[in-house]
């Protein structure tokens, strides 16, 4: 039989949030975290649909039906995916069932509107008087000739309203469900040492005769839906507006993108559920998914703390740096030595408090950094306001179409103008994904760059959740080509040579074949020949053949991938010699690791770039080199961490089953939990550390 060659991107993606739902169904994850990732599950799916599933809708809408992706026809792919999506959902609702039976013995309940006993009831018609029934906007279907606009992200009740007498017609409304304003779960009063949750819709659903009581109907019934929408910019090519004017006209488009995937409660009556199908001109395309009582369960993922602390994962608060001390300068650190922070298990602070020094210090000149996503209340961006308030130059290169935090980057780029920053935006059809910092200070007659390059977004927020690595240096080497990349940046992307950075694009696929060619020749002199990657998207065609390649060569190839991985693991003839694994954990693993054997001098790189098409051809991004020998040592220690992982590392196969990594005889090793003692263990200089030597023996299949 022949083998394929690529997995489907989408149906490896789908893939990839199984292993979320599976971390939702492993009993050992504290109960409430469980909850969370049903959310953590749910919100992917949301995302998948706004954009994978939404592309290949409009090939097919635009009658492209003949052009293939990866092997198959748009409409067969939309085929295999609905089938995929209607199993997981099936798994999904059989666990939280579970769950819901779990929380039940921990003394958590969830009740409906039917399951409240007079105290309760009291208190869900005061907190709806209160609370909801001023915010809601119920929509007389009668009353308009049109169905209503469906927002995206929002959930909505159709109730059917009827009554006992005879000459009331019956008549249907919409309420739109307000958690832009609520909490989607109230915990109610507490008896006999249990405790109670009612979700919003349900306080809805127990108030509908105060919310119909100008009508005479005394029959209420009620269905959850929600419509998914096209999550793509359309974007004008007006070239007398800004690049500011386009994307913020692109937003309001986005609000009302085409549906690509209607979901609704199973229970709703096959005539009601036709008329809505009808009303609102959706087909077998627009994936009708038929769902439980519930839907958007994104909102799980704030799912109230309440039980026992036990039913949560213990907060392990982040690690200081070893090199960096308290009310220390961190320029001075940079100046003696190269160093790497790597979060959610040490304290981003450290790169807070950089910035924040570096604006107050009279010897800066300069800073320079880009943007791609930042939190709400950024700390990052308050320093650099702070710095152009204290004089400094601040140039702040923000990318505009960072998908769904589009509206926060435009808000922040007005806010740093106002200051006098110098705000540049990222140029249609290049994005900016690096994640670069640069700062230039004064010394002597000399001015020194002292800069950070990312794996990940300079962003608080994700660096609690996240799992990303930031290199700190001087080393010239790096420093002179960081801040020629903003030069590019300032001078209209004038392009410039790199010999130690690996840009994209131009170089950054080119190298990329040569480091795999340079393995090629190794093994096929006989020498060591091996390469490491942890990424977390393996999708790029060309560079796949590229491994497929290396491994008839007889390069041994080990893979932490994430996400998508397209390239097939583990199939005699093509790829016997490449092992993929997946890790998912407390943290979402997001830093990206290159290693060349190369002959036994290993070389060693972090990268902001998956290893798609968009992040080597039409994104900037950067491949950074580490010289520093102490660490490269520390991440040799973390990727052998990784790649030893029995707990949450699961096997990348061809018939993507999501297996884990059997425990062997050295006991378990799950690699989230090693690597907070590692770098706990760091700051103590009296403890030894567990060296994780063994890339080449884990490489040589020894593991």
């Amino acid at each position: 039989m022949k083998h394929p060659k690529l997995i489907h991107r989408e149906i490896s993606w789908l893939s990839f949030n199984e292993r979320v739902l599976q971390e939702a169904q492993d009993n050992d994850v504290p109960l409430l975290e469980r909850i969370r990732f049903l959310g953590i599950f749910s919100n992917n799916l949301d995302e998948f649909f706004k954009v994978r599933v939404a592309t290949i809708k409009r090939m097919i809408d635009y009658q492209q039906g003949h052009k293939k992706i990866e092997g198959e026809k748009p409409k067969k792919l939309m085929s295999m995916i609905q089938k995929k999506v209607l199993q997981l959902q099936n798994k999904f609702e059989y666990t939280f069932q579970h769950i819901l039976n779990e929380l039940e013995r921990e003394g958590i309940l969830i009740i409906n509107e039917l399951e409240l006993n007079p105290l309760q009831a009291d208190f869900v018609k005061d907190y709806f008087d209160e609370n909801v029934f001023p915010v809601l906007s119920p929509i007389m279907l009668s009353n308009v000739e049109k169905f209503p606009y469906l927002k995206d992200k929002s959930i909505y009740l159709i109730v059917k309203l009827s009554s006992t007498d005879p000459d009331v017609h019956t008549d249907y409304a919409l309420i739109e469900i307000p958690t832009n304003v609520l909490p989607r779960f109230i915990v109610l009063p507490s008896e006999n040492d249990k405790k109670f949750l009612i979700l919003l819709e349900d306080v809805i659903r127990y108030s509908l005769d105060d919310v119909f009581t100008l009508f005479k109907f005394d029959i209420f019934e009620s269905w959850i839906i929600k419509l998914t929408r096209d999550a793509e910019l359309d974007m004008d090519n007006d070239i007398s507006k800004s690049f500011l004017e386009v994307i913020s006209k692109g937003l309001n488009s986005r609000k009302t993108g085409q549906p690509v995937r209607f979901v609704f409660d199973n229970a709703i009556s096959r005539e009601l559920l036709e008329m809505i199908v009808d009303k609102l001109n959706l087909d077998e395309d627009n994936n009708l998914i038929p769902g439980g009582r519930y839907h958007n369960f994104k909102d799980f993922m704030n799912f109230p703390i309440i039980g026992r602390q036990e039913l949560i994962y213990s907060k392990d608060q982040p690690l200081p740096h070893p090199l960096v001390k308290k009310h220390k300068s961190i320029l001075q650190v940079m100046a003696r030595k190269d160093f790497m922070l790597h979060v959610p298990y040490q304290d981003f602070n450290v790169f807070v408090r950089l910035l924040q020094e570096a604006s107050i210090d009279p010897r800066v000149t300069e800073i320079s950094i880009t943007i791609y996503r930042v939190s709400k209340n950024s700390k990052v961006v308050n320093a650099l306001i702070n710095a152009a308030r204290n004089g400094k130059k601040v140039n702040v290169v923000i990318e505009l179409q960072a998908r769904f935090d589009e509206e926060a980057n435009i808000y922040w780029s007005r806010k740093l103008e106002e200051v006098g920053a110098k705000v540049t935006f990222g140029f249609p059809g290049l994005k900016i994904h690096a994640k670069l910092l640069n700062i230039v200070r004064k010394e002597g007659r000399k001015m020194v760059n002292y800069a950070c390059i990312s794996t990940g977004n300079f962003h608080e927020g994700n660096a609690m959740v996240y799992s990303d690595l930031f290199l700190f240096t001087t080393d010239t080497r790096i420093t002179s080509e960081v801040k020629r990349i903003f030069d590019f940046f300032d001078s209209s992307y004038k392009n410039f040579t790199y010999r130690h950075i690996i840009k994209s694009p131009l170089y950054l696929r080119r190298k990329m074949y040569q480091l795999i060619d340079n393995e090629i020749k190794n093994a096929k002199a006989g020498k060591e020949a091996y390469i490491i990657l942890k990424l977390n998207s393996l999708v790029d065609n060309e560079i796949i053949y590229k491994l497929y390649k290396a491994n008839d060569a007889g390069v041994r190839i080990r893979l932490i991938v994430r996400g998508i991985c397209s390239l097939i693991p583990g199939v005699p003839g093509l790829s016997e010699n490449v092992e993929a694994i997946s890790i998912v954990d407390k943290y979402l693993e997001h830093s990206r690791v290159l290693i060349f054997c190369n002959g036994g001098d290993e070389l060693y790189y972090i990268t902001s770039a998956d290893w798609m098409t968009r992040n080597l051809d039409r994104r900037v991004e950067v491949a950074c080199p580490i010289y520093d020998k102490d660490v490269q040592r520390e991440i040799r220690d973390m990727i052998g961490l990784q790649l030893n992982d029995n707990c949450k590392a699961r096997i990348i196969n061809p018939v993507q089953d999501n297996g884990y990594v059997a425990p062997n005889g050295a006991g378990k090793i799950r690699s989230q939990v090693e690597l907070y003692n590692y770098y706990s263990k760091m700051l103590d200089a009296n403890t030894p550390i567990k060296q994780y030597d063994g890339l080449s023996g884990v490489i040589s299949g020894s593991n």
